[in-house]
């Protein structure tokens, strides 16, 4: 942290130390990878701001690094498990692209399970750490931060009795927002994760729309929901879901925005925060810059296949490679393996770049990548159209959703062939409106009232300063389902409808006969 903030830093903790509205302490629960990237843009906000952030982490822990050097506190426990195995995510990347549909999602779903059982390891080696939550108790904190694709740090707050905030990119169906966050998925108009479609959709695209919601509503598992609610049964004393416990979240910070997303209903707990940890580039290494400049008008093409992606086999590197050769621009390629054959001599390999510093420099043409939230809005906040690549997850729907927006073309991992990506290169870098629609785009991330980072700040303040947010929450957690589909309502509207035609009728078939006897009697007489 640079020295000049050093004074301001001290005021803002001398003005907490005697004002304790002001700022507060923080519990972190996080989860890996890019998620663990968003969640630190946040903290370390946070910590710009006086708070107090500690980070509750395992020693099975993959990315996070106690060691560092920022102002997060570091509360590292012992686990029974070793770190999670990289494995199940190239079987993703390799493999289930490949399969058929129903094995792509069965595949889908057992590595959902693996990473169930590892979740709920940590969290159990957590909870029954008796030293690890007295020292929690003890140290007075004043909300939970925590990612709703990692379970536990609403069973934290629980225990500690504390309000919480999500943060969240999305959850397989929306299954989770939807049963416990109380948002609302028309599928008349809001295409399921995982189904790529848009908002616009045919007839024939809404039955698949409702498919995959009936799928991922009755069928798929994110979680193994018994063992779960046992758990949590157990860790609290009494009878309780993880659905019901993940319901009780003050306040949730979805990471994208109506640049990438299409329209939908929304909550006042709810908060769309896309490309919080974006920022304006900052200057390149003087070798990587001499490389940039060296283009000249051509500018330079960017590629990244993201952080979990350590090294691709050699067939595809080759085809890759040689796509790549072939095009006038200069290639800054983040690639970790044996240097393809087909390499030509205007691509060059790194084991790291600084991808947004990249996208931000003037001469940078396109982005090659795998479709990861992150990647994405660093291209939509600089205006980069995009060749997409996508491999697994939310990869898939975050591409469609700029080519349905004009801002990329999707091609496929596995059947891509060196044409496929060359023409795709010199469509979206000579077409000009790829460069528009990327540009529109960014026009409309930047144009918000607030920035998304201050907004997710914001709202976590907010918590603190009023010990919850309950005010915002929807009356609908608390209603049963057929209370919430207002079935009990429609069952006695209809009772009483029954009942008054069931009365009518009676009166009718009295009146009738009063009147045949009566008709009758006149007769005889």
């Amino acid at each position: 942290m640079s020295m000049k903030w050093t004074p301001v830093l001290l005021l803002i903790q001398l003005m907490c130390h005697f004002n304790s509205g002001i700022c507060g302490k923080v519990l972190v629960w996080p989860t890996e990878y890019s998620h663990w990237i968003n969640i630190k843009t946040i903290l370390d906000e946070l910590l710009q701001r006086g708070h107090e952030v500690t980070v509750l982490t395992s020693s099975a822990s993959i990315l996070i690094n106690p060691n560092t050097t920022s102002g997060i506190n570091f509360e590292v426990y012992p686990s029974s498990i070793k770190r999670y195995s990289i494995e199940s995510f190239n079987v993703m990347i390799y493999e289930m692209p490949k399969q058929p549909f129903w094995k792509y999602f069965s595949t889908f779903q057992e590595i959902m399970s693996l990473y169930s059982d590892f979740v709920e390891n940590i969290c159990r080696d957590a909870v029954l750490n008796q030293n690890l939550m007295a020292k929690l108790q003890e140290a007075k904190f004043d909300i939970v931060l925590s990612d709703a694709v990692c379970p536990c740090g609403e069973l934290l707050a629980e225990i500690l009795q504390k309000p919480f905030v999500y943060t969240l990119r999305f959850f397989p169906g929306y299954t989770v927002e939807k049963y416990s966050g109380g948002l609302l998925f028309p599928p008349s108009y809001v295409p399921v994760i995982f189904s790529e479609l848009s908002d616009q959709m045919t007839f024939i695209e809404r039955v698949k729309n409702m498919l995959y919601m009936i799928y991922f509503d009755f069928w798929f598992e994110s979680f193994n929901e018994k063992r779960w609610n046992q758990f949590y049964s157990e860790i609290l004393g009494r009878p309780t879901t993880l659905s019901e416990t993940m319901a009780k979240a003050d306040f949730w910070l979805i990471r994208t925005y109506w640049d990438l997303e299409f329209p939908r209903p929304s909550l006042p707990n709810v908060d769309f925060v896309g490309g919080l940890h974006c920022r304006p580039a900052n200057p390149l290494p003087k070798e990587m810059e001499d490389f940039v400049q060296s283009s000249g008008e051509n500018g330079v093409v960017v590629f990244s296949l993201g952080s979990m992606v350590g090294t691709l086999n050699e067939e595809r590197a080759n085809v890759i490679a040689s796509a790549l050769a072939q095009i006038p621009q200069k290639v800054l390629w983040r690639f970790d393996g044996k240097k393809p054959d087909t390499l030509g001599p205007n691509t060059r390999l790194y084991k790291w770049i600084p991808q947004r510093d990249l996208l931000g420099h003037s001469k940078t043409k396109a982005f090659i990548t795998h479709g990861g939230t992150n990647g994405i809005y660093e291209a939509i906040y600089h205006g980069i159209p995009m060749v997409g690549i996508p491999l697994f997850a939310d990869q898939y729907d975050n591409i469609s959703h700029m080519k349905f927006k004009g801002a990329a073309i999707r091609l496929d991992f596995n059947t891509m062939s060196s044409t496929d990506l060359l023409e795709a290169l010199n469509k979206v870098i000579k077409d000009p409106s790829y460069k528009e629609n990327a540009m529109r785009l960014s026009r409309i991330h930047h144009d918000r009232p607030v920035k998304p980072l201050d907004r997710a700040v914001f709202w976590i303040e907010f918590v603190m300063r009023h010990k919850g947010a309950k005010h915002l929450r929807i009356a609908a957690h608390d209603l049963s389902w057929f209370q919430y589909y207002s079935l009990d309502v429609v069952g006695f509207l209809l009772a009483c409808v029954a009942t008054v035609i069931f009365i009518i009728t009676k009166c009718c078939l009295f009146c009738c006969q009063m009147f045949a006897k009566t008709g009758k009697k006149k007769k005889g007489e």
